[in-house]
């Protein structure tokens, strides 16, 4: 069972390693879920690509595993909202209303696996 749970770690590890470095190479695609009353948006994103990044590279090592599986726990509630709103808003942020309830149970998905790995490393 412990293979188990390393693997998915090591895969939530390379999928935040590959999200946030999308955050340089695409950054207009992650506009859109920022929201307008923020300002200096690009610093935004640039910043949660960062994050997002850091924690992937952390979640690899086993000795900051259980922190990084808290930040990333932290950091995908703090996203919630935007994909709670796609889902109700006639007019989601990035793509179509599917598309939107495709991405809230993955949202959802990837809070219980980042809070399950805390657990399991703590």
């Amino acid at each position: 069972m412990k293979l188990f749970w390393t693997i998915l770690r090591l895969l939530l590890a390379l999928f935040m390693i590959y999200a946030g470095s999308q955050h340089f190479f695409k950054t207009e695609f992650f506009n859109a879920y920022v929201p307008d009353f923020l300002i200096y948006k690009t610093f935004i994103i640039y910043g949660s690509g960062i994050v997002e990044l850091f924690l992937g590279l952390l979640l690899i090592l086993p000795k900051y595993a259980a922190k990084a599986a808290l930040g990333i726990f932290i950091l995908m509630l703090l996203f919630l909202p935007i994909h709670i709103w796609d889902v109700f808003t006639e007019t989601p942020a990035i793509g179509s209303h599917e598309a939107a309830l495709i991405r809230l149970p993955i949202q959802l998905v990837l809070i219980a696996l980042s809070y399950k790995l805390y657990n399991i490393n703590s």
